[in-house]
């Protein structure tokens, strides 16, 4: 459970910088999404306006820095990767670290289920896929390939994902039935479709066709309706489904790729932030070139997705190792670190206890009222979300500074 942590010093070999961009990503799902979206409200200017619709997913196609928020972490996931396997193979072996891969994944993939309401319903009331669930398949799958391939190997394996997952969700037929509400309802005839009648509705339908993206009306969703228990999060299917999570591997092995880059001996910090930014840059005009045939949707996770949001985290990469690692400049990034360093135990902590309750229990009834009167309405929202920031960056503080790190 604790472990030193490490000193921000210049004779760290830890990237510090990884661990601040870590804690930045997770800030925004840990409280600051909801701060920027309160902010529009308190202030429905333009400026203000623009700036909390980037606080929320598109609804489809398309993508706003929120839907940049997950890529990023399993992004930071393949880096970190690199870094810990290389170390765990060089002390236990790869039999070793093949084992610590499994017990790591199978450890999150637990967690993941309890963090989505465990066994509180029952079955088929259970959400076995989501975040959590996500990143441990992810791991488990990347973790794997990095101990048993080489880095070209490693390459042909991302290019084969993403140009399979693209054929499969082009030429795969599927059932030309969409689920969606609206749809299942005009053709069931009813305002309220059950799951039973949408699956003898689902299981009727005969004609095939190809080449679908839409929501409900694609590959990947039909799978995740026939073939995935429990409960979707979209009713009839799961933005976290089976099939998206291969393109999502090869959004960690993108990761991967800039750890061997960051760990390598042969070139100065120049040549690397020059590298990390033209990848980014690259995979940036690949993925909006590809949009225009697969487009760029984060809930089944598509390939020109993977490669918009590679490069978005490249960019976002290379900014923050040339102002913390190569210029060190570090003061401001403390907070980040100390989310950065305890990311799963703080996101767990907010599904089960949730800072924005305590600050509701702090702040709310008359006091948010009062703002709300006092000042422009939605003043009071803006507190809330602020107040359960500071208890969630008080709460990371504490842990850091009792180097209190929870290690799967």
């Amino acid at each position: 459970m604790s472990s030193p942590a490490p000193t921000l010093t210049a004779a760290s070999p830890r990237l510090v910088s990884l661990d601040a961009l870590r804690g930045f990503d997770m800030f925004w799902i840990l409280g600051g999404d909801a701060a920027i979206v309160a902010l529009g409200d308190m202030l429905p200017m333009a400026p203000t306006k623009f700036l909390a619709g980037q606080f929320e997913h598109q609804a489809w196609a398309g993508l706003a820095f929120y839907d940049l928020i997950f890529p990023l972490f399993v992004f930071i996931a393949g880096i970190s990767t690199v870094f810990s396997l290389e170390r765990m193979k060089a002390r236990l072996g790869t039999a070793g670290a093949v084992k610590r891969v499994l017990q790591r994944g199978t450890l999150l993939l637990a967690l993941g289920i309890f963090y989505n309401g465990g066994l509180t319903r029952a079955w088929p009331d259970v959400r076995l896929l989501g975040v959590l669930p996500r990143i441990a398949l992810v791991y488990t799958a990347t973790g794997l390939l990095f101990c048993f391939f080489k880095p070209r190997a490693l390459a042909v394996v991302t290019t084969v994902i993403l140009g399979g997952y693209w054929a499969l969700m082009t030429f795969v037929p599927i059932r030309d039935l969409q689920l969606e509400k609206t749809v299942l309802a005009a053709r069931l005839g009813t305002d309220k479709p059950t799951l039973e009648q949408a699956h003898q509705l689902f299981d009727a339908t005969t004609a095939r066709v190809t080449g679908k993206f839409e929501p409900g009306y694609n590959l990947s969703n039909h799978l995740d309706f026939a073939y995935l228990g429990g409960r979707k999060y979209d009713t009839y299917w799961d933005p976290e489904g089976l099939l998206s999570t291969l393109p999502a591997i090869a959004t960690c092995l993108l990761g991967v790729f800039a750890g061997l880059l960051l760990r390598r001996t042969d070139l100065d910090d120049t040549k690397k932030l020059r590298a990390l930014i033209v990848s980014g840059l690259a995979l940036l005009a690949l993925g909006w070139m590809w949009h225009l045939e697969f487009p760029v949707v984060k809930k089944i996770w598509t390939s020109s997705y993977v490669l918009v949001a590679g490069g978005w985290s490249l960019l976002l990469l290379s900014t923050f190792y040339w102002i913390v690692d190569i210029k060190r400049w570090r003061a401001w990034c403390q907070p980040f670190v100390w989310v950065g360093m305890n990311p799963i135990t703080l996101y767990v902590i907010s599904g089960l206890v949730g800072y924005r309750a305590m600050a509701n229990r702090l702040a709310g009834g008359d006091v948010r009222a009062w703002f709300n009167t006092t000042f422009n309405p939605g003043t009071g929202a803006f507190m809330i979300s602020c107040v359960s920031l500071a208890l969630m960056l008080a709460l990371a503080r504490f842990l850091h500074r009792r180097e209190l790190f929870l290690r799967l």
